[in-house]
């Protein structure tokens, strides 16, 4: 198919269909769809969650806490808004069930650059998805259901066609009234199309800005009087008037007002009798417009302090359902927003080295957590991020702990997603002949930007000391094992074969027996394995060997036991993996004449730098990065 016939079909799906009032109705008998609020069509648009069973993940079980959680597929994108997507769905399920939150104004509260709009266009988007029925020509896209008396008609229509009387609520538009006395009173005149949401065409779905506090009226939500027409009709009727407003288009779809509260009050009024009673009045005097549509606001969060911290505004607070939208505080999540980000940009195809969008993500966490006591904030992140990290930080809290004591407002403050994209679009270019990202440019990136956005002294200090203390630290330990796992080329298989001789050894020095090396037949007793043992220990700063070695061939022999018998992979046992790396790196300067770019001595030592260089583009650095690398790794290492 090609593109022309792909859009025109698309286009002709979405057109207008026309039916008798009858014909409407008889829809009605078969399709429940046919007469739905705005909140029933955005839950079928939404679909049915995937149920997830954290348990079966270990990362998620120790975020979840091993619970099932529920996952949209239509929000996929949305990365660590979990919680903020759960609620939305819950205000809709509330609201199509007739509760409460039929009454109320959705509100997302959050800070800048933490995915409100983005969360607000996917709405509206959704909003398109599902058609509704509307009475053809009534410039407020009015349910047919209107035209009916709750009181005389709805027991009928609930026995003939199973329409529950809750649906027929609304009232008729001045419109719909001018055509039924035209009409006679002869309902069956009135024509009903189905018609699909638009954003184009502002069908359904509309969206309203503040403007400015001096001149702005309540005509940019109600309407106002189209003065072209007063030659023909006098200024009360509704042909003269211009439905032209944020709730005259958005019924029976979805109102987006951006910045809410920002607005004055006085704008903000026909809200409450929209929401509340489901009808508002223009700026003239006819009779009350039906609304039954989902209004949507959001702004951040200074505004919606001074908002509520104003008593006069007790009203409105009543009937605000707050959804809170905060950072994403889970490094993973934030990776794969920045992944989304420049999978949208021209710098999709662009190397990025490992571990640049790690940093960037630590940093932002970083800035969006707090500072927990007894405990290192960088823990903290790593529990967050659902690491476990028992063995190498025996001070951490779990989750739970540091989410009490941090409190319900955390990830609401601190540096926005768009602050670290500009951060990353300055690091691919920082480099004026390769368009590319790594986390030494990074680096100096940050310091620099920190610098020019003249943070509160306490706030400046506090980044730095991220940079200082965590990130450029954590950074030489990464790069140094990446640089001497591409030196050691046969790195698995050697550091697989000290672990299996480590347990082994291990094992004998524990039962106190003598090894018998089954290729060469040497006999070594307790004290010559001890020495083995320790050959690998000290180097890593083992203080307590004999209860390092008892933890160890525990965790071997439950390991064996789930492998049949087989030792795990070295990389299994954190503790013992890094004592193992210690004992595989402890002697850098081999390392000197080949990852060095200064001219070789000789064709052996060319050979493995080329070597060298070749692992590491395959590890996914480009050649001029890994020469910028190992110069900045050689560089700080001798300056420690």
């Amino acid at each position: 198919m090609t593109i022309m016939q792909h859009f025109k079909d698309r286009y002709e799906a979405t057109q207008e269909e026309e039916y008798t009032l009858e014909e409407y109705l008889e829809i009605c008998k078969k399709d429940p769809a046919a007469y739905a609020t705005a909140a029933e069509r955005m839950l079928l648009a939404i679909g049915e969650p995937e149920p997830v069973d954290t348990s079966r993940d270990s990362r998620l079980s120790r975020i979840f806490s091993n619970k099932v959680i529920k996952r949209y597929p239509e929000f996929s994108e949305f990365y660590g808004m979990e919680e903020a997507v759960e609620n939305i769905v819950s205000f809709f399920r509330h609201a199509a069930q007739g509760l409460e939150e039929k009454k109320q104004i959705l509100y997302l509260l959050g800070p800048v650059g933490g995915g409100k709009s983005s969360l607000a266009e996917k709405l509206k988007s959704l909003m398109q998805k599902v058609p509704f029925y509307a009475i053809k020509g009534s410039p407020v896209n009015e349910s047919p259901l209107g035209l009916f008396d709750p009181a005389e008609d709805a027991a009928i229509l609930e026995e003939e066609y199973g329409i529950p009387s809750r649906y027929l609520k609304s009232i008729m538009s001045p419109w719909a009234v001018k055509r039924l006395h035209e009409y006679g009173g002869d309902i069956s005149q009135f024509r009903v199309v189905k018609m699909y949401p638009s954003v184009l065409d502002q069908i359904g779905v509309s969206k309203t800005e503040p403007g400015d506090d001096n001149n702005q009226d309540i005509s940019a939500l109600v309407g106002k009087v189209n003065i072209r027409m007063l030659e023909d009709y006098s200024q009360d009727d509704p042909d003269a008037y211009s439905f032209s407003g944020g709730l005259c288009k958005a019924n029976q779809g979805l109102l987006e007002f951006v910045e809410m509260f920002k607005a004055p009050i006085k704008v903000l009024h026909p809200l409450l009798t929209a929401t509340q009673e489901g009808n508002y009045n223009t700026t003239e005097g006819m009779g009350s417009v039906p609304f039954d549509g989902v209004i949507l606001a959001h702004s951040n969060e200074s505004e919606w302090q001074t908002f509520r911290n104003n008593k006069h505004n007790e009203a409105f607070l009543d009937r605000v359902y707050i959804v809170k939208v905060p950072y994403c505080v889970r490094v993973t999540e934030e990776i794969d927003i920045y992944r989304k980000l420049l999978r949208d940009s021209s710098l999709a195809g662009a190397p990025c080295a490992p571990d640049t969008l790690d940093m960037l993500a630590q940093f932002s966490i970083l800035s969006r957590i707090k500072e927990p006591e007894n405990s290192s904030i960088f823990s903290k992140m790593r529990v967050y991020d659902g690491q476990n990290i028992k063995d190498t930080d025996p001070k951490a809290k779990s989750i739970q702990e540091y989410r009490d004591a941090a409190g319900v407002n955390e990830g609401m403050d601190g540096l926005s997603t768009r602050f670290a994209f500009k951060i990353l679009s300055k690091v691919f270019n920082f480099d004026t002949t390769e368009v590319a990202a790594n986390p030494v440019h990074l680096l100096y990136v940050l310091e620099k930007q920190i610098e020019q956005e003249q943070f509160p002294a306490e706030t400046h200090d506090r980044y730095l000391r991220f940079i200082k203390e965590f990130l450029a630290p954590h950074y030489v330990e990464f790069i140094g094992k990446e640089i001497q796992t591409a030196y050691l080329e046969s790195y698995s298989e050697y550091g697989q074969n000290l672990f299996d001789r480590y347990v082994t050894y291990a094992d004998f020095w524990i039962q106190d027996q003598e090894y018998r090396d089954p290729e060469t037949g040497e006999i070594l007793n307790r004290s010559a394995i001890n020495d083995e043992l320790e050959k690998i220990e000290k180097p890593a700063g083992i203080s307590n060997p004999k209860d390092f070695r008892n933890e160890v061939v525990n965790f071997v022999l439950r390991a064996r036991a789930n492998n049949q018998g087989r030792n795990p992979s070295w990389l299994s046992y954190e503790k013992l993996r890094s004592v193992i790396e210690k004992k595989m790196f402890s002697n850098t300067e081999d390392l000197l004449p080949v990852i060095s770019f200064n001219p070789k001595a000789s064709q052996e030592d060319q050979n493995k730098h080329k070597q060298f260089v070749e692992r590491m583009v395959d590890r996914g650095y480009t050649e001029k990065q890994v020469r910028l690398l190992a110069e900045w790794y050689l560089r700080v290492r001798k300056s420690q």
